[in-house]
C-alpha cells in the first residue's frame, strides 16, 4: 500500500487516507463496542503502519495473550491488501474516560439497551462528565421515546460554546445509534473540555476570549518634578581619578 501511495498524486492519496481511516474506525466501531473503543490513530513510517487503539478496556482489545489483537491485525492486513509484518496494532488505554464523548455515548446507548429510563441515563452521564473535570456537558437523545409521536430530550450543564474555531479545539463530538423495541434512537454527545496548560485533559491554549488582568508593577513615587531629555544620549559616568598618597 505505500509503494502504491508513492506512485499516485497527492490529491488521490489524502483521499485514499481519507476513506481508509473511515472505513478503519467503522470496522473498529463495531468491533470494539463493547470494550469502550475511544477512537483510533493511524500512523505511517517507512518501514511500515502503525495503528494505535484507543480503548478504556485495553486488555478486552488484547485479548488473551494478545489473541484478539493478533485477529485484528490479520483482518486488517488482509482487507486492505497489507505485505507481511506492514501493519502493526497497538492499544492505548484512555487516561480519562470522563472526557472522552464516545466512551460516554457507548455508555448511554448501552443504558438504553438494558432498560434504564432516557432521563436517568442521560443525567448520569452528565454527572459523571462534570465530576470527571470538563467544562460543560451536552447529551441529546431524539426518537420515539415513549409515545409514538417522535421528539428529542436534551440534557447539559456547564459552559458550551456553538461556534468558531474553539468548538473545533475544546469540544469532543459523538453519535450513535440504538436499535429499540419502538424504533431507533440516536444519542449525541458533546464535552467541552477545559483549558490544561500541560495539554493532557484539555487544549494548551485558552480561550480567545479569556482576559487576564495582571497585577501592576511597584513603582518608585515621584517625590519633587524631574527633567529628562529622551533625545539626548545618557551621560557616561565619570570614572574616579585615583587617590595619590602624600609624600
Amino acid at each position: 500500500m505505500a509503494a502504491a501511495a508513492a506512485q499516485i498524486s497527492k490529491k488521490r492519496k489524502f483521499v485514499a487516507d481519507g476513506v481508509f481511516y473511515a472505513e478503519l474506525n467503522e470496522f473498529l466501531t463495531r468491533e470494539l463496542a463493547e470494550d469502550g473503543y475511544a477512537g483510533v490513530e493511524v500512523r505511517n513510517t517507512p518501514s511500515r503502519t502503525e495503528i494505535i487503539i484507543r480503548a478504556t478496556h485495553t486488555q478486552n482489545v488484547l485479548g488473551e495473550k494478545g489473541r484478539r489483537i493478533r485477529e485484528l491485525t490479520t483482518l486488517v492486513q488482509k482487507r486492505f491488501r497489507f505485505s507481511e509484518s506492514a501493519v502493526e496494532l497497538y492499544a492505548e488505554r484512555v487516561q480519562n474516560r470522563g472526557l472522552c464523548a464516545i466512551a460516554q455515548a457507548e455508555s448511554v446507548k448501552y443504558k438504553l439497551l438494558n432498560g434504564l429510563a432516557v432521563r436517568r441515563a442521560c443525567y448520569g452521564v452528565v454527572r459523571f462528565v462534570m465530576e470527571s473535570g470538563a467544562k460543560g456537558c451536552e447529551v441529546v437523545v431524539s426518537g420515539k421515546l415513549r409515545a409514538a409521536r417522535a421528539k428529542a430530550m436534551k440534557f447539559g450543564d456547564g459552559f458550551m460554546i456553538h461556534s468558531g474555531q474553539p468548538t473545533r479545539d475544546f469540544i469532543t463530538t459523538a453519535v450513535r445509534h440504538v436499535l429499540l423495541r419502538q424504533g431507533v434512537l440516536g444519542i449525541k454527545v458533546k464535552i467541552m473540555l477545559d483549558h490544561d496548560p500541560s495539554g493532557r485533559q484539555g487544549p494548551k491554549n485558552p480561550l480567545p476570549d479569556i482576559i487576564t488582568i495582571l497585577e501592576p508593577k511597584d513603582e518608585s513615587y515621584i517625590t519633587e518634578p524631574i527633567s529628562q531629555d529622551f533625545g539626548r544620549p545618557a551621560a557616561e559616568p565619570v570614572a574616579e581619578a585615583p587617590a595619590v598618597a602624600a609624600q
